[in-house]
């Protein structure tokens, strides 16, 4: 399914790029563009390709929140031009997702490691891919820092640079991977946070990955972001 997913989205690619032509044609264009949008998948269906409750990820396991998942409306970004970096949740987002799955991959019982947030998104009328090219707005934009707006909290972002992109980039249709210097709420410590975030069609699925330790983790880890990617193009 998904691979015909992508090649619907190449297809659409290149009616976008077109140009020219009577009105009649632009209309016609325009339709056959259309109707040549990648398929938005269901909540059903990125459950179906998003990691299952205990699943085994290498040293990792996955599991759903049972809560709300974390940076969602509760997290805002000032300037509001990156927000991006912040949350892309429907509520704070400009772009409003379809559906959405989130999991939480991590060790159990260890305090002080390494916690991804992996969320899959589906969107309509091209929205995902705008939704990349906001966060590469974004990535450029807020390079020198900004501050993140919490319920009770703000936390200072001193800096967003570029990380290093997933093995299976090439394959995907577009990829943002940033690397975070925040300075933590108490302002006493710098802690790293990264965010990667990989489309195929009207889907994103977006890894980022925390800790409370001030050790930079170097990245979110390529077998979880591998697993991931693997499970989603098999189905």
């Amino acid at each position: 399914m998904i691979a015909v997913v992508m090649a619907l989205g190449a297809g659409a690619c290149s009616d976008e790029e077109a140009s020219g032509g009577s009105d009649d044609s632009k209309k016609k264009g325009t339709s056959s563009a259309a109707a040549h949008e990648p398929k938005t998948l269901t909540e059903a269906q990125l459950k179906a390709v998003a990691f299952t409750e205990g699943q085994a990820v290498g040293e990792y396991t996955a599991s759903p929140y049972t809560l709300d998942g974390p940076l969602s409306d509760a997290y805002t970004a000032d300037p509001a031009r990156c927000q991006p970096l912040v949350s892309l949740a429907g509520e704070v987002s400009d772009y409003d997702p379809a559906a959405q799955v989130q999991r939480r991959v991590d060790i159990p019982d260890e305090m002080l490691g390494i916690t991804i947030d992996v969320t899959l998104r589906s969107y309509t009328n091209g929205d995902a891919a705008d939704v990349m090219k906001a966060l590469g707005r974004a990535g450029k934009d807020c390079a020198g820092g900004f501050t993140e707006e919490r319920a009770i909290a703000r936390a200072k972002y001193l800096k967003v640079e570029p990380a290093k992109a997933p093995d299976f980039a090439a394959e995907a249709d577009g990829v943002k991977a940033y690397r975070f210097t925040v300075r933590d709420v108490k302002e006493k410590s710098e802690l790293y946070e990264y965010l990667t975030v990989v489309r195929s069609g009207s889907t994103t699925l977006a890894f980022r990955g925390e800790t409370t330790s001030t050790k930079d983790i170097g990245g979110i880890p390529q077998d979880v972001m591998a697993a991931q990617w693997a499970k989603f193009r098999a189905s």
